[in-house]
Formats: structure tokens, sequence, C-alpha cells
């Protein structure tokens, strides 16, 4: 049995799906389950339990014995959410509850970090442990994911008996199938795609894609790079991790390869054979000082792990997003 938290969100649902796909039934799906919306991203998918995720942590020491391996992909993950004791609650200190029991009883876990533990970027985005006490992030999401990472560390340091395997993955930006509920925080990719499908008043698309303004005297409008990775990458590492369980550290999850916005904008526009038309707009005052101009996962030391999949270029992964699922409405 695996127990995979955040089921019904973004990439959890998606790992449930890889999951179905590579024979894997047998899969306790973890989530709070009140979004009719996120619940729609599970509907195709084939599971064995649904356990609210207020009483996983019970559950989980109760049933241990029927658990393999846990995948913690649950979390809040809005960004311009600055309330630190919802980030406390349900990421800190819940992540803190489940780390305890799979260890307790020797079960494997794989948790998700973000990369937004690495803040504006200042000592780089390599994911060698010397740096986590390091880092700095510009707001409560990712101090709570930086938080956990160095708690991690310091139960690595302190641990008198042999732990189960574990990872956490540092995702930096993923984008693809089910994240149609996820409004404000759904990729670039998903708004630039319905902004040139926005309906006007005269009953044409909009046929533009808005992107924010540079505030950052270094980079041009629409030039701000960032590590886009698709979801489908993503869970091709999760199930690696799942068959080699060896290896246990904190990993970047990222293509490699940073990439501008106004790449990403092109992109979605050929994917739809229509000519680019780009409106740049100011970033809102909320998260401007907290912006990241800048991100590239450093992958070395999951390629040294052993690691060897190809990955999405931006072309190829867009293609597939807008083509086969966003044309579609259709979930992974």
């Amino acid at each position: 049995m695996i127990a995979v938290t955040g089921a019904a969100g973004f990439i959890g649902s998606c790992l449930v799906s890889k999951l179905n796909k590579e024979g894997y039934k047998d899969i306790v799906v973890v989530d709070d389950f009140s979004s009719t919306e996120k619940n729609k991203n599970l509907a195709a998918s084939i599971f064995s339990k649904q356990i609210h995720r207020d009483i996983f942590p019970a559950w989980l020491k109760e049933n241990q014995r029927m658990v393999q391996f846990v995948f913690h992909m649950g979390a809040r993950t809005d960004t311009t959410e600055f309330d630190k004791k919802i980030f406390d609650k349900l990421n800190l200190n819940y992540s803190k509850n489940v780390w305890s029991i799979c260890t307790e009883y020797g079960i494997p876990l794989v948790y998700a970090s973000s990369a937004a533990t690495y803040g504006g970027g200042e000592f780089g985005y390599d994911d060698n442990v010397e740096l986590i006490e390091k880092l700095h992030p510009l707001n409560p999401y990712g101090e709570s994911k930086s938080d956990f990472d160095k708690w991690v560390l310091s139960q690595l340091r302190t641990s008198s008996s042999n732990l189960p395997f574990w990872a956490g993955l540092k995702f930096f930006n993923v984008y693809g199938p089910n994240e149609y509920h996820k409004g404000r925080m759904a990729s670039v990719v998903f708004h630039a795609y319905n902004q040139i499908k926005q309906p006007m008043p005269d009953g044409r698309q909009s046929g533009k894609i808005k992107l924010f303004r540079s505030h950052n005297p270094m980079y041009k409008d629409g030039e701000q790079l960032r590590d886009f990775v698709y979801i489908k990458d993503v869970t091709e590492i999760c199930m690696w991790l799942l068959h080699t369980r060896k290896n246990s550290a904190i990993y970047n999850l990222g293509s490699g390869k940073a990439r501008t916005f106004s790449d990403l904008a092109n992109n979605v526009f050929s994917a739809l054979g229509r000519k680019p038309e780009i409106e740049f707009i100011d970033t809102p005052i909320d998260i401007r000082d907290k912006y990241q101009y800048y991100t590239e996962a450093k992958m070395e030391k999951l390629k040294n792990a052993g690691y060897n999949g190809k990955f999405h270029s931006l072309e190829e992964g867009i293609h597939d997003y807008v083509i086969n699922y966003l044309e579609k409405s259709k979930f992974l």
C-alpha cells in the first residue's frame, strides 16, 4: 500500500495517475477533499482508501504495517498568504509528524520541498545541504519548506538508528495537467492559455498574453528567467525514487535549464498556431519585493544518484500540455 498526501492537488493527483499507469492500485489518497474542483483530479483514478488529512497521522501510526511507502505532497502552497501560523500548522508541524511516524516504523518517505526555499538566489540554486542553513526565503511558504528541510537535517544529526529511505524534492516551476483548480497559483502556462482564449465583448477571443513587467534594471520585460519543469518529468522521478530507494537526500527537481517568460508565452502561441501578442503589466505590489527574477536548478546530485531520465524541453512540455490537455479540458 502506498500513501499519497495532497492527493487531490496538482502534483499529488498526477502522481496517483502515474502510479495507476504503472500498475499500483492499492493507494491511500489523503487530502481534505473539501474542494469539488480539486476532487475532479481524482475522478478517473483507482485507489483503495480515502483518508482526511487531519486523521492521517493517527491512521498511519495505527496501520503502519500495511504501508510500504509515503509520498507526502500535501501542503499549503499559496505564496501570497502571509499568516505564518497557517504554514506552521499545515506545512512544518504536519510534516514533522509524518516524518516521525515514518522513521519510527521504517516507512520510506518522499516529501515535497520547494525552490521557494532559495529566496532571491543569493547563494545560487545548488542542493548542497551545507547551503541550506544559509538560505533566506522571501515568503512564509518558502520559510515553512526551508524550516522543514533544516529540521530533517537536524534529525539526521541526532538520530541514533538507521533511518528508512527518504528524499526531499525541491520543486521548481512545475506546470501541466490537473492544475485547473489552482486559481492565482496556477502556472504561467495555464494562465497564458486562458488569457489567449478569454472571450471579449464582441465575441472574439483575446488572443493576448499578459506578462509581468520587470521592476529590476538587470532584466528586460519578459526576460525574467525561471526553471519550468513539466509534471510528467516530476512523476517519473517520483517513480524512480519509489523503485530505487537509495541515496537518501534533499534533491532539486527542475529541468536544469532556465527559460524566459517570453519563451514560455511564445511557445503557448506556437502550440495554438497563433501570432504572438504580449502585453506587459506591473507586478502586483503584494509580491513585487518578493519576486524571483531567476531560478535554475542544479541537477547534478540527482543525476549522480543514478537518475538518467530525459526531461521535456519547454517546447515539448507546453505543446503536450496545450494540445492534449488544455484544449480538451482533460485530466492526467
